[in-house]
């Protein structure tokens, strides 16, 4: 005979779900992870001296002194002046009477290549108009007309041993409304034509130095 009675029924509560990892738990994950990776950044920027803002730290300006194929010494100057024919000789001075400049600005530099020393005399004059700027390079650039003097020469500067550099390597350059002239010379007997050349013609960019 089979039994037939019906099955006990068992109450009581579900058992619990396994937890899942669900997209909230992705969520937490990521911004934690993008946490970290600003909190990073910010770091970087403060370490680079960019600043939290992210601009980029300006760049430090060459050194017209140490920047070009020779290094220049500060000897004498630099020294402004308003009055151009009151600093200048020759057809220079005269030319300037009629002519006046806004400004002149005038400096002596020492450098060295080896055993060579050289005296570098750097003059900057800023005229009305760069008509007259070019005027002033043609003047200056024509043998015997004059030129504006040097520190050393008008006695500004007194510099035992110093060689004349009126009597050296002349350089010049117009730019805009300045005219730059570069005169030097080498210190004792010593002489090479071609590196009191490119000494001269590295000198034009000290004008920068005179321009502040």
């Amino acid at each position: 005979m089979s039994d037939t009675s019906p099955m006990p029924v068992i109450t009581g509560p579900p058992p619990a779900a396994p937890p899942q990892r669900g997209p909230r738990l992705v969520l937490h994950a990521v911004g934690l992870v993008a946490v970290a990776v600003v909190s990073g950044l910010v770091w970087w920027l403060i370490r680079s001296g960019g600043g939290v803002s992210g601009e980029p730290a300006a760049p430090t300006p060459a050194n017209p002194l140490t920047s070009g194929e020779f290094s220049y010494t500060v000897v004498a100057g630099p020294q402004t002046s308003t009055d151009c024919a009151g600093n200048a000789y020759g057809d220079v001075a005269n030319w300037f009477v009629q002519h006046p400049c806004e400004r002149v600005v005038r400096a002596l530099y020492t450098t060295r290549s080896g055993e060579a020393r050289a005296l570098v005399s750097v003059v900057v004059v800023t005229m009305p108009t760069a008509t007259q700027a070019q005027q002033l390079k043609l003047i200056t650039d024509t043998d015997g007309t004059g030129n504006v003097n040097d520190l050393v020469r008008d006695g500004t500067a007194s510099l035992p041993g110093a060689p004349s550099v009126a009597g050296g390597e002349y350089h010049s350059k117009s730019e805009g409304k300045e005219v730059t002239i570069v005169e030097s010379e080498f210190y004792g007997d010593h002489a090479d034509d071609a590196l009191l050349t490119r000494i001269g013609s590295d000198a034009l960019r000290l004008s920068e130095a005179l321009r502040s």
